[in-house]
């Protein structure tokens, strides 16, 4: 549970009140806690028929990307990204979390109402690189139309 701990730590630390924070995220019968976006990170939020093929990209050409966060009928899908990213991104459809916003975030390691870690944190700190994201994005935008036009 050490790495469940170190995330919760990492997550936590964006709170107005990180231990306030922690003890009520780790009572909640809800598994679930509200957190600032704009401090520790940015979160891009994809449509489920991008954001679940994008993070297919990402996983085969990265060992670890930034955490990920779904809906449970995974119809949005959330990447963390650096702070400021959202403020300088420009994409049709793609949502984005930055300063003055808040997101709804599960306990790493426990399944939560309406809201799962696709990736969870590992408390490093890792995000995924926004450049490689729109790449992983094109890739997988791409995959579709280039299965017809090889006949599959």
């Amino acid at each position: 549970m050490t790495g469940a701990k170190t995330a919760v730590e990492w997550l936590a630390s964006v709170a107005p009140d990180p231990e306030a924070c922690r003890w009520e995220w780790e009572r909640s019968p809800l598994g679930v806690t509200l957190l600032p976006a704009g401090r520790a990170w940015d979160v891009l939020i994809l449509p489920g028929d991008l954001g679940c093929p994008t993070l297919d990209v990402l996983t085969r050409i990265l060992d670890q990307p930034g955490p990920v966060l779904a809906d449970f009928g995974d119809n949005r899908v959330g990447f963390l990204v650096p702070p400021g990213t959202a403020a300088r991104w420009l994409g049709t459809g793609i949502r984005t979390a930055g300063p003055g916003t808040w997101i709804v975030v599960p306990y790493p390691g426990r399944s939560a109402r309406g809201v799962r870690w696709l990736v969870p944190p590992d408390g490093s700190g890792t995000l995924t690189d926004p450049a490689l994201l729109e790449l992983a994005m094109h890739e997988a935008a791409a995959g579709p139309a280039r299965k017809r036009d090889l006949g599959g």
